[in-house]
């Protein structure tokens, strides 16, 4: 066919060769300039309605790409960017295309400006309000949390969080507050809430309860709450020397509905029921096990120093016990055990 402009023969369109056709168009078209939020707290990058992570490098070329306009019938099939500093706030930004129009391959190229404008996020704009929907509150039974523990689980609950909230920027830990008998941790989710308080409930095997308070109304008239979590941990902690059925045993296991046992006489191990653990009662706390001073060791025992009368004495032991200048012992009822 001919290009009834040019008269050259070869395909056309609506009568035009290509040359012709894309004489004075554009294949791609960009904004004279592209305005980006950056929030000022996090310096996450809002793009596309979406804030996400961003180096500002990939923000600025991302920007750029997002605002392609293409030409009629063209098909992209690969496009970036290439960004240059002109300060501070502002990008030069050329874009790069290669596509295919009516079965050809095509090229193009056009350029922008990106300008980076300073904002805040609703996560950060929450948290800086102090905004929370829910509260994890760690507790404990007849004696004081010890500081492992409130560590422990508020470790664990930013950890959690700082996994959960990769895939839902709403999940955030607003505040954490040290109060009388334990901690309390201010939640943006009530569901984030209420999970976590089951994976610590698991984890250490504790009670949980839930109270709720009336703090408002919606526009629409909806009832709005704030939860309350409570986390009660008991009286026995992980590591702790017990007493079970008459016999002394180290908790070295708390998992979903049971604990694991360890019994210091033989180091044979079994299980209890979540329902029966209750019936436990701690003879020395996993943070009060004592070492003694190791003077020897040999087949099945090892010599040791009493930590307080200084007398030397024979302990039994595994063979394959991993044991150095020092070991955990346990004395009940003027029993000394070796503690795994």
């Amino acid at each position: 066919m001919f290009c009834v402009k040019c008269n050259k023969e070869e395909e056309t369109f609506d009568g035009l060769c290509i040359e012709c056709f894309l004489d004075g168009k554009k294949l791609i078209t960009l904004p004279h300039h592209v305005d980006m939020e950056r929030c000022a707290s996090c310096h996450e990058y809002r793009l596309s309605g979406r804030w996400m992570k961003r180096t500002e490098e990939e923000a600025i070329e991302d920007a750029a790409l997002n605002s392609i306009k293409a030409l009629g019938d063209l098909r992209i099939t690969n496009a970036y960017a290439s960004a240059e500093g002109q300060d501070e706030w502002n990008y030069s930004v050329t874009v790069y295309t290669e596509g295919e129009l009516n079965g050809r391959a095509v090229k193009a190229s056009s350029g922008t400006v990106v300008r980076i404008k300073n904002g805040v996020c609703q996560k950060c704009s929450r948290q800086l309000g102090n905004y929370y929907e829910a509260t994890l509150q760690i507790r404990s039974g007849s004696r004081k949390l010890s500081d492992s523990i409130r560590d422990g689980t508020v470790r664990y609950v930013r950890d959690r969080i700082e996994h959960l909230s990769s895939t839902n920027r709403q999940l955030f830990l607003t505040k954490v507050e040290e109060v009388q008998g334990g901690v309390d941790m201010l939640l943006s989710s009530i569901s984030l809430a209420k999970t976590l308080a089951k994976e610590l409930s698991d984890m250490y095997g504790a009670e949980t309860k839930e109270a709720s308070k009336l703090i408002g109304r919606t526009e629409d008239g909806t009832d709005m709450y704030r939860m309350t979590y409570l986390v009660r941990m008991p009286e026995y902690h992980l590591n702790d020397i017990v007493i079970f059925e008459g016999e002394a045993y180290k908790l070295s296991g708390i998992g979903k509905g049971i604990g694991k046992l360890t019994r210091l006489e033989d180091l044979h191990v079994t299980s209890v029921r979540r329902s029966r653990m209750h019936e436990m009662k701690v003879h020395t706390p996993h943070d009060k096990i004592t070492k003694a001073t190791v003077v020897s060791r040999s087949k099945g025992e090892a010599q040791i120093l009493h930590p307080v009368s200084y007398a030397t004495m024979d302990v039994r032991v595994p063979d394959d016990a991993d044991i150095t200048e020092t070991m955990d012992i346990a004395e009940i009822d003027g029993v000394v055990f070796y503690v795994p």
